[in-house]
């Protein structure tokens, strides 16, 4: 059996149990080497084989889980985060699903949740955001014509952007360009929930400034939206007024 699994946002101890339990039990382990903690690894048998997928392309690494499979190995494929999220699952999936080879998928906790954990915030604030777009700058890597920032910008929502940090400078440019100004809140952080993790705020006329003099460049993700400033409304899930399923509300 292989278990893709996500390893959490950072800090060892946000891996799920059940994360946990796979890790501790796996003869193999292909993980992410540039993005996971390696303390993760410190659960693993002593008689576990690691290998670091970092230096390995779709290819190599196949072949490790499909090996795996034939010799009758427990086989944990470590992702960062949730692998759901740029996580580069779906063509290994594939690859197995042309062997017939059975897998499954264990969910971590995403680096835009922990992100959110670290600035004690909420991405979805009443009269401010109901929504959250998650998305990156086009790199090397292309994005549809329908979802250039510039497109996602006009509506103003929370937005976090993953792979971008090296090209902040026009990514405040494209975000300009839309509902949000240069007054609008924004944070970098880098690396969230690890020990070294730094928190950069700002608003969208100088976050990319500050964000390159504290020589930050990947590793990192950028919050966008007025979640993060201080104006909001109280939601109704608590309104002493307001009557829900649960509770009455007064008069």
């Amino acid at each position: 059996m292989i278990h893709f699994v996500g390893a959490g946002c950072g800090d060892a101890d946000l891996i799920t149990l059940r994360g946990d339990k796979l890790l501790k039990e796996a003869d193999v382990v292909v993980w992410a080497g540039s993005l996971v903690n390696p303390e993760l690894l410190k659960v693993c048998k002593k008689d576990c084989e690691i290998y670091d997928s970092s230096k390995l392309n779709l290819e190599e690494t196949t072949k490790i889980l499909l090996d795996s499979q034939k010799n009758g190995k427990m086989c944990v494929r470590l992702h960062t985060g949730d692998p759901c999220l740029f996580g580069a699952i779906r063509e290994q999936m594939e690859e197995l699903d042309k062997e017939n080879v059975e897998y499954d998928v264990v969910p971590g906790v995403s680096s835009f949740c922990g992100a959110a954990s670290v600035l004690k915030t909420e991405y979805t604030v009443p009269k401010i955001s109901q929504s959250v777009i998650i998305t990156r700058m086009e790199g090397r890597t292309n994005v549809p014509s329908s979802e250039k920032i510039s497109e996602f910008a006009k509506h103003g929502s929370s937005m976090v952007l993953f792979l971008s940090t090296s090209m902040i400078e026009e990514l405040c440019e494209e975000l300009l360009k839309g509902a949000y100004t240069k007054d609008t809140p924004c944070a970098v952080v880098y690396k969230a929930t690890w020990k070294d993790q730094k928190i950069i705020r700002g608003t969208l006329f100088d976050i990319s400034k500050k964000t390159k003099d504290a020589n930050i460049t990947k590793t990192a993700l950028i919050l966008v939206g007025d979640f993060l400033g201080t104006n909001y409304e109280k939601s109704k899930l608590y309104d002493k007024t307001f009557t829900t399923e649960y509770r009455k509300g007064e008069k």
